[in-house]
């Protein structure tokens, strides 16, 4: 039993640091500077949307042996296979792993160097992630290295910050919010940003690998320690992006919404402990980032080498998507996120949808009610964001007079529709099965 516990600490921890990022720095204190004295309100959001959906997806694969695939087969195989890629893509390669060194550089170094030329960026990115590949080639490593050595360091580092902007706050609490928006749905907008929920599908795959590693067998016993874990690592990323939140509404009558988010932490850091305080910031997001960036290769990389049928070895994989995050992440933070929203706000529903049905789904017998809310869910997503890309202001009113559209949820009551209407289709093989029972 203490073995176990220490098991479910180290890997609760390792997963804690595989979340906790690039994004995960950037938006809670962004939340508290627009929310003011409300930063409990898009707070709630944010955790609803971050790791509400993060433990959801992690139950949801871990009852599925970790593979993503599982999670989204009963909706077909052509969307599950498109839903499947699109979430790595935008958890790997094209916007969350680069999004970590560029946040490490923007956020970490260049405060303390100062700019000193185009080319130091790129040489930021090319021993980032050399220091990924060096860590994610040999992935039964990967849960170790991270839950013993690297999550206690940047903890530490984290609540040595926070404790300190709490006793000594940084200044007056603004008692308005400064944006005229739905504070909640803020928050679950950002949450979506972070990619957790993308993610947790993907890592569910590396901690049940972990907990194979440690000597369970049993499947049950898998599924069990890896929710624990999911537990121990949701409780970790609230109780920090609560105090993240906080620090950030101690900016709100100094600052204005304009306030580049990546800058944010640098403020924080530097009204707390002065230029000390910006090495310790160098040392959390360079720890926060560098975690995440060897969580994410690695679970990438484990799924691309899985739908392939292992034709394409897992260490050919890492280093191609080393290469490649390394010249994606010389864009810039803003550049990265600016084009993350759009493809989020369209993959993001789609997979909650299916995971929550997913959950439910022993209550489910026809495979068309998945496809019916899976299908209306990317359609309404599809048209929510094309509405605001190209001012459709018609239809924009029309998806925001649905249920639950303040919220950031217009997709929800389409979706049961879909899920109702679908399951009213009879499909094919279970015509063909009772045809063969009859007979």
């Amino acid at each position: 039993m203490k073995k176990q516990k220490i098991d479910i600490a180290v890997v609760g921890f390792a997963l804690f640091s595989m979340f906790f990022g690039a994004g995960n720095l950037l938006f809670p204190p962004y939340l508290g500077l627009i929310s003011g004295s409300h930063w409990l309100i898009s707070l709630s959001g944010f955790i609803l949307a971050d790791v509400g959906l993060s433990l959801l997806v992690i139950t949801a694969a871990a009852k599925c042996g970790g593979e993503l695939d599982k999670v989204l087969s009963r909706a077909g195989n052509v969307l599950a296979k498109v839903v499947g890629i699109a979430s790595i893509l935008c958890i790997g390669p094209l916007l969350a792993i680069p999004r970590t060194a560029a946040t490490t550089y923007e956020m970490g170094i260049s405060p303390i160097i100062g700019d000193m030329g185009t080319f130091v960026p790129v040489i930021v990115s090319v021993v980032f992630f050399a220091l990924t590949l060096f860590l994610t080639i040999k992935p039964s490593k990967v849960v170790d290295i991270i839950g013993k050595f690297l999550t206690p360091a940047l903890l530490l580092a984290l609540a040595v910050l926070i404790v300190i902007g709490i006793i000594s706050p940084i200044g007056e609490v603004s008692n308005n919010a400064l944006i005229n928006k739905n504070l909640f749905a803020e928050g679950v907008s950002q949450g979506y940003l972070t990619m957790d929920a993308l993610g947790a599908a993907a890592m569910a795959a590396v901690i049940i690998a972990s907990i194979s590693d440690r000597g369970y067998t049993n499947e049950n016993d898998k599924v069990k320690l890896t929710i624990k874990a999911g537990l121990v690592s949701g409780l970790a990323l609230i109780v920090v992006y609560g105090g993240l939140t906080f620090l950030g509404s101690t900016l709100s009558t100094a600052y204005g919404v304009d306030t580049p988010q990546a800058s944010l932490m640098v403020v924080i850091t530097n009204s707390l402990l002065g230029y000390p305080g910006k090495l310790v910031l160098g040392m959390i997001v360079s720890l926060a980032c560098l975690t995440t960036s060897i969580g994410l290769t690695s679970a990438s990389a484990k799924y691309f080498s899985s739908i392939s049928n292992n034709k394409i070895k897992y260490e050919t994989v890492v280093i191609s998507i080393c290469i490649f995050s390394a010249i994606v992440s010389n864009f810039g933070v803003s550049t990265i996120i600016k084009f993350s929203l759009p493809v989020l706000e369209i993959v993001y529903p789609v997979l909650i949808a299916l995971v929550i049905m997913t959950l439910i789904g022993k209550h489910i017998k026809n495979d068309n009610a998945f496809k019916g809310a899976a299908y209306v869910t990317l359609f309404v997503s599809i048209l929510s964001v094309s509405s605001n890309l190209l001012s459709l202001t018609q239809i924009s009113d029309i998806l925001n007079s649905l249920p639950l559209a303040n919220l950031g949820f217009n997709w929800v009551v389409p979706a049961v529709i879909g899920a109702i209407v679908g399951g009213l289709i009879k499909t094919k093989e279970r015509e063909e099965v009772k045809e063969v029972k009859e007979a």
